[in-house]
């Protein structure tokens, strides 16, 4: 409908009952004996439930009365119900600043919806559109806003979201959601369940020297390279045969394939950047089939570990300086780049990322990134960029009927 066309009278015909094949058919088919023209169509299944709204231009004149008739009368026949109202033109425009909001749950409960959508309507916006992405492992749902930017409709649900116990990403609505985008996300509790260092020091009895350090550096005692350092020098000696036994134990997070292999097949670039070592990273990215991988080098020589770490220390600049190299080798906008981290030395990344997702993460990176996910599924990021649960299952099955391993929750 044109501009000049916004005030012509319009009729919107919905039709509600049990859903089966031919409603959307028939309906159009007893609206065409009026030489109408569609103007908008909407239609939901619900449990096996059709709601069908047809937004159609007046019939010519005299023959509205007969058209009500026809529809009710067809409507009867399928044990359907018709409702038609009267108006003029169009919907009215949408406002500026559009936003999709992916709401995740575990569960998902009315308290924690009526409030999004009430702190939504709060913020001046207003809710266009609302999809369900998913319904395992988590319920996610995707509303479509527009009267207020981005960033501070972000900013009003972050609180909200806290406090309700669900997980809400704010990101601006586009062409550019679905473009060819890159991926990088962290290693350790994030892409898997171990912390590296951590099995080395296993196999070199010397865990509790480890946890040691480490806590020294979580209470600001040692920055990340110091702590690096101290914690590599007590793996000296150890026999270099002890790679092979901790890439074997390493755990992939839940969810971590079916992300990547998902990722993989709709164009995505996806990399890793760890405080880690590349002798686990490598092989990771080998197992996973990444594009881009980086990380700590444990020095080795005669077939045993130094102590020491060779090449470029992988720390929290680090991290944010290789997501902007790997953007750059594969050609993709750095707003166009997703990073996905759990602790201090991501964030960084997180925020030189267009978007910045904190898994399971500390409060600090929490608050300071993005988004939130706080489930232990990594796959649930699919749904922060509007991928359905179908279509990963869709592709899932090709997977299957192709002898492809495929992750199952």
């Amino acid at each position: 409908m044109s501009a000049s066309q916004t005030d012509v009278p319009t009729l919107l015909v919905k039709i509600f009952g049990k859903d089966r094949p031919g409603i959307t058919a028939g309906l159009f088919d007893t609206l065409a004996a009026y030489s109408v023209d569609v103007v908008d169509i909407e239609q939901v299944v619900t449990r096996g439930r059709i709601v069908l709204c047809a937004l159609v231009t007046e019939p010519p004149r005299g023959l509205e009365g007969d058209l009500r008739a026809t529809v009710h009368s067809w409507a009867e026949s399928m044990k359907l119900q018709a409702e038609i109202i009267s108006g003029i033109g169009d919907n009215r425009p949408r406002g500026l600043g559009r936003s999709l909001v992916t709401v995740l749950g575990h569960p998902l409960t009315a308290e924690a919806t009526a409030a999004i959508a009430a702190r939504i309507t709060e913020t001046g916006s207003n809710i266009d559109r609302i999809f369900r992405l998913a319904k395992y492992p988590v319920t996610a749902v995707e509303f479509a806003v527009s009267g207020v930017e981005t960033e501070p409709l972000r900013t009003a649900l972050a609180t909200e979201s806290a406090a309700l116990g669900v997980d809400v990403a704010v990101v601006s609505a586009g062409l550019h959601r679905r473009a060819q985008r890159l991926v990088v996300m962290d290693v350790d509790s994030t892409l898997i369940q171990d912390e590296v260092i951590e099995l080395f020091a296993a196999h070199a009895g010397c865990e509790d020297k480890v946890a040691e350090v480490t806590a020294a550096a979580m209470r600001g005692e040692l920055d990340f390279e110091q702590s690096l350092h101290a914690r590599v020098a007590l793996l000296e000696g150890l026999d270099a045969s002890v790679v092979e036994k901790v890439r074997s134990e390493v755990r992939l997070t839940p969810g971590a394939r079916t992300l990547i292999r998902t990722l993989k097949r709709l164009g995505y670039q996806v990399g890793v950047v760890s405080g880690g070592f590349t002798q686990v990273t490598d092989d990771l990215k080998d197992r996973l089939g990444l594009d881009f991988a980086q990380a700590n080098t444990l020095e080795i020589v005669d077939g045993r570990l130094t102590g020491r770490v060779t090449g470029e220390i992988v720390d929290r600049a680090g991290k944010a300086r290789l997501l902007r190299r790997f953007a750059a080798e594969a050609g993709v906008p750095l707003s166009q780049t997703v990073a996905i981290g759990d602790g201090a030395n991501d964030l960084d990344m997180l925020n030189a990322a267009g978007l910045g997702v904190a898994f399971n993460a500390k409060p600090v990176v929490r608050e300071a990134a993005h988004t939130a996910v706080n489930v232990p599924f990594l796959d649930t990021v699919l749904y922060l960029l509007g991928i359905t649960r179908e279509e990963v299952e869709a592709a899932d099955t090709l997977d299957q009927h192709l002898g492809r391993d495929v992750e199952l929750h």
